[in-house]
C-alpha cells in the first residue's frame, strides 16, 4: 500500500489516526468509529494476516492525548505504512467497562491526575497488548521513597537523603525521630544542613521546600507546580513542616540551572536545561508562553544513567531530572511518562523510534515484511569562524564588594580557661586561629562574658586578667547584635560580627594601642570581635546595577533582543553557551554583593538568599579570597612601624619624609602628604572634630524633635553617637600619642555619614571628611607595602591562591563535560552553537584588589620606559586616590581562529580597570585614563566589523538589527572624547611604530577630535557611568552630548536611587598582551611567591611545636597560609600552544591540573 494514497486508511476504511487531523484538529471518537475498530479488528478474523494494521493504542487522559507533542509525534508515527493510531477517548476510559475499551496490539498507557491506573492494569491483563510503558511500575514512580530505593538499587548516584516517615500504613520498622536546630535537621540520625531540601513522599505534591542557612539570610524558597510566570516564592519560614512525610537531602550547588532529560528506549535520550525554579522562581517564556529550555549535550556517563532509569522503572518514554554539581550528575527526580515540548527534531526521533520498536515486536506475529533502515550516525556539527574577527573566550574579574555600614572592632587579650576551653572546643588548636560566627557560638561567648563580669562584681579580689572596661564592651556589643535584638541590624542572622581567636603561644607580643598594661607570661588567645561592615541597600543597587551595565562586554544580542544594551551575554547564558562560575569570601557582605551583581547580570528577580545558595560558591576553605587581617607578615608589621614612626612627627613633612612615605612618587600619595603637611596637627584637628562631631550628636539626642529620628539603614542617634564616641576614646591614647590604625575607621566612618546622614546637617563633617581621607590616602595604600618589593611580598602573601586561579582559568581552552553545553543538532535558531565563553568574578575585600593590582604594577609584567601603553596605565593607577567599593580588575581573553594554533598570536589577553565608587567631591580630582578599548586610528580605519565576536545578532530567528551603536553614555561625567570603538587587537608593531590613540595622562592627548565611539567600545565607553537608567529605555532615548566633569553634582548617582553614588568606567590598562605573556608572569610569580610562603609556614609550625599544646595540623583546609603548590604543565608543548582549531577550541577547559605537592593545603576543582 502506497503512502500516498493510503497514509490515513486502512483496507476498511478506517482512519490511520482516529484523532487528529492533518491540521492537528482533535477530535473525539463516535460510536462508529467503536464499531469500525471492533469490526476491524475483533470480528473480521478471517482477514488476510498479511493486510492486517498493527493498532496503536493512547489510553490517557484527554488533555494528554490531546497535547501538541502527542499529537505531533502519534501523526509522525501513522507515515508507517503499517501503523494506525487509536486515541481511548476519557469517558471511555472512565465511564466504561475495560471490556468496552477499544482493541490494541500496543498500548501507550500512562498516569496522570484522575487516570483510573487499575482499570489500565486490568485492560493490559485483558487482552495483553505490547506495552510501551510497563503499568505496574506507575505506582511506584508516584512515591518518591520507591524512587528512591530503586535509583539506589541501580547504584545510581543521587543526593544523600534520608526518610522522615509519618506515615501510619508504612510503619516499615524505621523510627521517625527529626530533631531540628537552627541550621541543621538531624532525620533518624542523618544530618542534614542547611541549605537542604524538603520533598513530600507522594510525586504529585510539587510542594518542594529549600531551607537556607541564617549566615545567608536564612528563609526558604517553596517550590510550586508552575501558575502563570511563577514556579516558587521565597519564605521568611526557617523551619521544617510538622505534618506529613517527607525526604529530606542534601542540597546539590547547580549554579541554577536544572537539566531534564527523556528518554526513548534505552538507547535515546534527549537532554535540556532550564533555569532552576528555586533560583528566583520567575519562569522564563518565550512568545508562545512556553517555557524556555535548550538541549543540552549529555555526557557518556549521563548516557549510561538514562539507559539505567529507562530500564530499571519499565519506562520507554521517560522523564528524569539530573542536577550537575561539584563535577558529578545526581538524579533527583524520575517523572515517567514525558515528552520534549517543542523541538521538531525530537518528534521526528521519538516517531521513529517507537515506530521500528513497535514494527520489531509485532511485524514478525503479523507476517508484516518489515527490516529495520540502518542510517548513518549524526556527524556533528563544527561550528567555525568566519574573517579574522578575535572570539571572546574568557572573562574574569576581581570586584570589591559594595557600600557597607561602617565596621567596627574591639581587641582584648584573654587568658581565662573558658575562652581556652571555647577555642579547644571549636578546634582552633588545629591552626592556631578559630572564627565564631554563629548565633550559638556567639551566645557563647557572650555567657563567658556575663559570668567573669559577674564574678568582679561579687569577688573584686578574683583572679580575673581580662580588663573590666574590655569585657563590659564586649557584652555589651554582643548583647546589641545578638538574635534577641536581631531586627536592628537586619535579618542576617550570623552574618554581620564574628568574633575571632588566635593562639599567642607567648602572650601580646608588644602592647598594641589599646592594650598598654605590663606585658604578662605564657599562652594567651587574642579575642578580636568584629561588628557592622554589612551592606547597605545602595550598595545592593551597585552590585546590581554594575552586573547589569557588565553585560555590555560581550557582544551581540539583537534580535529579540534589540534595544536593549548587553543582551548579548544573556543570548549566551541562556542559550548554555556561558560558563559561569561566581566565587566570594566569606564575608556577609561580599556574598550578599556576589549575589546582588548576579541577580543583575542574569536579569533574575526576587530575593538574594535563592541566588547566593544557587549562584554563589564560598571560596574560605582555601584561602582563595579570604584573609586575616590580623595575622600580619614579618613585611608588613615592619611596614606599619614605619607608618607609625613617621605619622608620629610632630612637624612638616621634609624631603626626607616623602622619600621614605612614598619612594614610588606616586601623585596621590604627594598630593594627601601636601594636603596633611604636619600629622601630628592634623591629627590634633581630626580629633577636635570628632569631638565636635559627637558633641552635636548628643545635643541631637537631647532634643525631643529627635526623639524618633532614623538614620539611614535603620540606625539611630544612640548607635551613631556609640560609634563614634569608640573612635574618640581609641584614637587618641592614654600617653597623649595617636593611634593611625584608627585613621581608616574614622574615614569610613565619616565617609558613611557623609553619604547617607547628610540631612542630619552636622558642622564640620566636610572638613573632617577632607583630612581624614587625605591621611587614609597615606595609611591605607602604603599598608600593603611601602616600596615595591615590599608591595609585592605582601601582596603574595594575600593572594598568591587567586593568582593560581586565574592562571589556570586561561589556561583552559579545551572543553569541559561539567558544563552543560549546547547541543548542536537540536538548536534550532542559534547559529553558533558550539560557541562557549567563560566568566569567572571573584568578589573579595580591599585587601585583595590592592594586592592584585600591586601585583600587575609591580611584577614586572611590562616595561614602562618600553611600552607606553604601560606607561600611562601607571600614571593613571598612581593617581587614583582609592580604591573604592565595586573597584575591578578584568581581565579578557581572546582567540584569533585565523593564526596558527602554535602561534602566540593566537591568543590575546586584555586588562582592564576601574576604582568603584565616586566619592564625595571626586570630580575635582577625577584622575582621566584612555577608556575602554582604545586603539589606533590607523587600525581603525582598516576594520570592516567593529565587533570581535561572531555578532550573536546571526542568530536566528532575531533577525532584527540596531540602526545605530546602542548609546548608553548618557550624563557620565567620564565620558572623554576619545577613540574607543576597535574591536580588534593591536598587534605589537602598531604599538610601537604608529601613534595610539590614548590619551596622554594627565594632560595632553594624541587623538583626533574627528575619532567616534562606535561598535561595542562605544557600548562600553561609559560602562559604569554616572547616571545608569534602565537600560531598556537607555536605547530609545535621545543622544545626548557628554556632560562636563565639573557641572554634575557628587551626589549624581543611579536614577532612581538617590544617594547611590555612580561608578566610574572601566579604563583599559593594556589591550595587546599575548597570553604567552601573562602565563610567564604569572608562572613567575607564583613560584616566587609559594617559596616565601613556605617559609612562613615553617616559621608557624615551628611556633606550635615549641609548646606543649595540641598537635596542629598545617595541612587542615582551614590554615590560612597557603602552601606551594606546583601545577602540572602539558608536557608536549607550551601553554599557549595548547589550542586546536577552532573546531576543537572552547573556552570550557579541563579539569583542573591537580596539586603535585601533599602538603598543599588548597587546591581547585574543575571550575
Amino acid at each position: 500500500m502506497s503512502e500516498s494514497s493510503g497514509q490515513g486508511m486502512c483496507n476498511s476504511g478506517l482512519p490511520r489516526f482516529l484523532i487528529g487531523s492533518e491540521v492537528g484538529e482533535i477530535r473525539e471518537l463516535d460510536d462508529t468509529d467503536m464499531r469500525n475498530i471492533s469490526g476491524c479488528y475483533g470480528e473480521d478474523e478471517e482477514e488476510d494476516q498479511s493486510e492486517r494494521q498493527i493498532v496503536v493504542g493512547i489510553c490517557s487522559m484527554m488533555k494528554k492525548s490531546k497535547s501538541k507533542p502527542m499529537t505531533e509525534i502519534m501523526e509522525r508515527l501513522c507515515k508507517f505504512e503499517y501503523i494506525t493510531v487509536v486515541i481511548f477517548p476519557e469517558e471511555v476510559i472512565l465511564n466504561e467497562p475495560v471490556e468496552k475499551w477499544p482493541l490494541c496490539d500496543c498500548l501507550i498507557s500512562f498516569h496522570s491526575k484522575g487516570f483510573p491506573l487499575d482499570k489500565a492494569v486490568s485492560y493490559a491483563k485483558l487482552r495483553n497488548p505490547l506495552l510501551i510503558n510497563d503499568l505496574n511500575m506507575q505506582y511506584f514512580i508516584q512515591d518518591r521513597r520507591e524512587v528512591y530505593r530503586i535509583l539506589q538499587e541501580e547504584g545510581i548516584d543521587l543526593p544523600r537523603y534520608a526518610v522522615l516517615n509519618r506515615d501510619p500504613d508504612r510503619p516499615e520498622g524505621k523510627e521517625c525521630n527529626l530533631v531540628e536546630s537552627e541550621d541543621h535537621v538531624e532525620v533518624n540520625g542523618e544530618v542534614f544542613h542547611k541549605p537542604f531540601v524538603e520533598k513530600p513522599v507522594s510525586a504529585e505534591d510539587h510542594n518542594v521546600y529549600i531551607y537556607y542557612p541564617t549566615s545567608a539570610g536564612g528563609g526558604s524558597q517553596r517550590l510550586f507546580r508552575k501558575i502563570g510566570s511563577r514556579s516558587s516564592v521565597y519564605s521568611p519560614e526557617s523551619t521544617v513542616r510538622k505534618t506529613g512525610s517527607y525526604i529530606y537531602e542534601e542540597f546539590m550547588p547547580t549554579d541554577g540551572t536544572d537539566v531534564k532529560v527523556y528518554t526513548v528506549g534505552p538507547d535515546y535520550a534527549h537532554a535540556e536545561a532550564r533555569k532552576s525554579p528555586a533560583l528566583d522562581g520567575k519562569v522564563e517564556r518565550d512568545s508562545e508562553g512556553k517555557e524556555i529550555r535548550y538541549p543540552v549535550m549529555l555526557t557518556a556517563m549521563e548516557k549510561l544513567v538514562a539507559r539505567k532509569v529507562c530500564l530499571a522503572f519499565k519506562q520507554t518514554v521517560c522523564g528524569f531530572d539530573l542536577l550537575r554539581a561539584n563535577g558529578h550528575s545526581f538524579v533527583c527526580d524520575v517523572n515517567g511518562f514525558s515528552f520534549v515540548k517543542n523541538s521538531m527534531k525530537y518528534y521526528d526521533d521519538c516517531a521513529k523510534v517507537l515506530g521500528n520498536m513497535v514494527m520489531r515486536e509485532l511485524a514478525p506475529q503479523f507476517h508484516i515484511p518489515w527490516s529495520i533502515p540502518m542510517e548513518a550516525e549524526d556527524i556533528p556539527i563544527v561550528p567555525t569562524t568566519s574573517g579574522t574577527m578575535m572570539e571572546l573566550r574568557c572573562v574574569i574579574a576581581v570586584i570589591r564588594h559594595g557600600d557597607r555600614t561602617p565596621k567596627q572592632k574591639m581587641k582584648m587579650e584573654v587568658r581565662n580557661a573558658l575562652f581556652f576551653e571555647l577555642f579547644e572546643k571549636y578546634g582552633g588548636y588545629k591552626t592556631g586561629k578559630l572564627k565564631l560566627k554563629k548565633p550559638k557560638q556567639l551566645q557563647e561567648v557572650l555567657d563567658i562574658a556575663r559570668q567573669l563580669l559577674a564574678e568582679l562584681v561579687l569577688h573584686n579580689d578574683c583572679e580575673i586578667e581580662e580588663k573590666k572596661s574590655k569585657l563590659e564592651q564586649l557584652k555589651t556589643v554582643l548583647e546589641m547584635e545578638s538574635s534577641l535584638n536581631d531586627n536592628q541590624y537586619g535579618h542576617f542572622s550570623g552574618i554581620n560580627r564574628k568574633v575571632q581567636l588566635t593562639y599567642l603561644p607567648n602572650g601580646q607580643p608588644k602592647a598594641s594601642s589599646e592594650e598598654e598594661d605590663a606585658l604578662k607570661e605564657g599562652p594567651s588567645l587574642l579575642l578580636v570581635l568584629k561588628w557592622g561592615g554589612e551592606l547597605t541597600p545602595a550598595g545592593r543597587v551597585q552590585a546590581e546595577e554594575l552586573g547589569r551595565a557588565f553585560r555590555c562586554m560581550y557582544p551581540g544580542g539583537q534580535g529579540d533582543y534589540a534595544g536593549f544594551p548587553g543582551c548579548g551575554l544573556l543570548r549566551l547564558h541562556s542559550t548554555y553557551r556561558h560558563d559561569l562560575k561566581i566565587y566570594a569570601s566569606d564575608e556577609g557582605r561580599v556574598q550578599m554583593t556576589a549575589a546582588a551583581f548576579a541577580k543583575g547580570l542574569l536579569a533574575l528577580e526576587g530575593e538574594l538568599t535563592p541566588i547566593l545558595v544557587q549562584m554563589v560558591k564560598s571560596a574560605n576553605m582555601n584561602g582563595l579570597l579570604d584573609s586575616d587581617s590580623d595575622s600580619l607578615t614579618d613585611c608588613q608589621q615592619r611596614v606599619k612601624a614605619r607608618l607609625h614612626e613617621i605619622m608620629q612627627k610632630n612637624k612638616d613633612f621634609s624631603e626626607e619624609d616623602y622619600n621614605k612615605l612614598a619612594p614610588t612618587g606616586s601623585p596621590s600619595l604627594v598630593n594627601s602628604m601636601r594636603v596633611i603637611v604636619n600629622p601630628v596637627r592634623t591629627c590634633d584637628h581630626v580629633h577636635t572634630l570628632i569631638k565636635s562631631l559627637t558633641c552635636q550628636i548628643c545635643k541631637r539626642l537631647e532634643d525631643p524633635k529627635s526623639a524618633d529620628l532614623q538614620l539611614y539603614h535603620s540606625e539611630t542617634l544612640e548607635l551613631m553617637l556609640q560609634r563614634w564616641s569608640k573612635l574618640e576614646r581609641d584614637f587618641r591614647m592614654k600617653n597623649g600619642r595617636y593611634d593611625i590604625s584608627k585613621i581608616p575607621d574614622i574615614y569610613d566612618c565619616v565617609k558613611y555619614d557623609t553619604q547617607h546622614n547628610s540631612s542630619l546637617n552636622l558642622e564640620d563633617t566636610l572638613e573632617l571628611f577632607r583630612l581624614s581621607r587625605a591621611l587614609a590616602d597615606i595609611i591605607i595604600p602604603q599598608e600593603y607595602g611601602i616600596t615595591k618589593a615590599e608591595k609585592l611580598d605582601i601582596a603574595s602573601a594575600y593572594c598568591l591562591p587567586l593568582v593560581k586561579k586565574i592562571q589556570l582559568d586561561l589556561q583552559r581552552t579545551h572543553e569541559d563535560e561539567a558544563v552543560n553545553k549546547l547541543h548542536p543538532l537540536y538548536s534550532r535558531g542559534v547559529m553558533s552553537p558550539g560557541r562557549h565563553v567563560r566568566t569567572r568574578l571573584y568578589f573579595t575585600s580591599e585587601s585583595h584588589v590592592h594586592s592584585l593590582l600591586s601585583i600587575f604594577r609591580y611584577g614586572g609584567l611590562l616595561d614602562e620606559q618600553k611600552d607606553e601603553q604601560w606607561k600611562q596605565a601607571m600614571d593613571y593607577l598612581s593617581a587614583v586616590t582609592e580604591l573604592n567599593y565595586m573597584t575591578q580588575i578584568v581581565i579578557m581573553l581572546y582567540e584569533d581562529n585565523n593564526k596558527d594554533p602554535s602561534s602566540e598570536e593566537r591568543f590575546h589577553v586584555e586588562l582592564h580597570f576601574s576604582p568603584g565608587v565616586k566619592g564625595c567631591k571626586d570630580e575635582d580630582n577625577a584622575p582621566m585614563g584612555f577608556g575602554f578599548r582604545p586603539a589606533s586610528s590607523e587600525n581603525h580605519e582598516k576594520q570592516t566589523n567593529p565587533g570581535s565576536l561572531e555578532d550573536l545578532s546571526q542568530d536566528e530567528p532575531d533577525r532584527a538589527t540596531l540602526t545605530e551603536p546602542i548609546n548608553i553614555q548618557r550624563k557620565s561625567p567620564l565620558i572623554r572624547n576619545r577613540k574607543a570603538g576597535s574591536m580588534e587587537a593591536l598587534s605589537e608593531s602598531n604599538t610601537s611604530s604608529r601613534g595610539l590613540a590614548y590619551r596622554i595622562f594627565p594632560s595632553t592627548s594624541r587623538q583626533s577630535p574627528e575619532i567616534k565611539p562606535s561598535g561595542l567600545g562605544a557600548q562600553c565607553a561609559g560602562l559604569f557611568s554616572a547616571s545608569f537608567p534602565n537600560l531598556r529605555d537607555l536605547t530609545r532615548a535621545p543622544r545626548k552630548k557628554p556632560s562636563s566633569l565639573r557641572n554634575l553634582s557628587s551626589q549624581a548617582g543611579f536614577e532612581g536611587c538617590s544617594l547611590v553614588p555612580s561608578i566610574y568606567p572601566l579604563e583599559t590598562l593594556h589591550n595587546s598582551l599575548s597570553l604567552k605573556q601573562v602565563d610567564e608572569f604569572l608562572t613567575a610569580l607564583c613560584k616566587n611567591g609559594s617559596e616565601a610562603q613556605f617559609k612562613r609556614l615553617k616559621s608557624l609550625s615551628a611556633m606550635f611545636e615549641s609548646h606543649s599544646q595540641p598537635s596542629i595540623d598545617v595541612d587542615s583546609q582551614e590554615t590560612p597560609v597557603s602552601v606551594p603548590v606546583q601545577l602540572k604543565q602539558p608536557a608536549a608543548q607550551p601553554l599557549w600552544n595548547t589550542s586546536g582549531p577552532s573546531s576543537t577550541v572552547s573556552s570550557a577547559g579541563p579539569s583542573s591540573p591537580s596539586v603535585a605537592e601533599p602538603s598543599s593545603n588548597f587546591g581547585f576543582n574543575n571550575e
